[in-house]
């Protein structure tokens, strides 16, 4: 099989478990994945190795950013893909996925859904603080007055930014936008590239026609302290950088 255009970039933090279970049929013959590790305790170094990823391993945890920054200096192929390591890709829509990025300038992201099959809304609106804080008090609301944005079969859905877990791009474009900005220690992070995108020009699209699989193992989802001191940290930077969406309700 031919080496194909596409580099996938994965950030892991002790994330065997999910490694194990997501990449567990590691990668075709001739697709190049980069991992980039973050010092992780247990043993993400020889899972990833053992299922056919580059590893870079750091020797202290830079954040989800930054270590995206560092695995992007090695690909040398025509696209990237961010895709985290408890998200199951089907390589058989990469030639889609392909075509669709030389043809459109776009930060793309697959309709990503839950184990079960059930879509995952991992499209947003307008990134503000209101639309944050009503997406987290009643996230069936935020689905319903356009925050959380699920695209159907077949259907592209233009969108403000993508969840970080999943988006594809030309390397030109990631050139363009710098790559994420490393104040974001993790949290914010794709929002913020998003809205950089949107600054240059480079549309946001969930497509439909795309489906993989999220684990979603979120950190900041229930209650966990660690979790959301860091959620609350980059929230902090982030309307500090864009202080003129701390209010509004505005989506897409």
């Amino acid at each position: 099989m031919p080496p194909t255009p596409f580099t996938l970039l994965t950030v892991t933090y002790n994330s065997a478990k999910p490694l194990r279970h997501h990449w567990a049929a590691g990668v075709p013959r001739g697709q190049r994945w980069i991992v980039v590790d973050n010092a992780s305790s247990d043993n993400s170094v020889s899972v990833a190795k053992d299922l056919g990823a580059e590893v870079i391993p750091l020797d202290r945890n830079v954040g989800f950013g930054r270590a995206n920054n560092i695995g992007a200096r090695r690909i040398d192929t025509e696209f990237v893909s961010i895709v985290n390591p408890d998200v199951t890709v089907d390589f058989s829509t990469m030639p889609y996925l392909a075509d669709q990025l030389r043809n459109n300038e776009l930060l793309l992201a697959p309709q990503l859904a839950y184990p079960d099959g059930t879509p995952q809304p991992n499209g947003r609106g307008r990134p503000s603080l209101t639309n944050k804080v009503r997406h987290r008090i009643s996230p069936r609301q935020s689905e319903s007055d356009g925050y959380r944005i699920v695209a159907g079969p077949d259907e592209q859905v233009e969108v403000d930014w993508l969840m970080g877990a999943a988006i594809s791009m030309r390397m030109e474009s990631w050139e363009k936008l710098g790559g994420f900005d490393e104040r974001f220690f993790v949290y914010y992070e794709d929002i913020d590239l998003g809205l950089r995108a949107a600054e240059l020009g480079i549309r946001r699209v969930v497509d439909g026609a795309i489906r993989w699989t999220h684990g979603w193992a979120r950190e900041a989802s229930g209650f966990n302290l660690r979790g959301w001191k860091l959620e609350a940290a980059s929230a902090s930077k982030f309307y500090r950088k864009y202080p003129s969406l701390l209010v509004g309700t505005k989506n897409v």
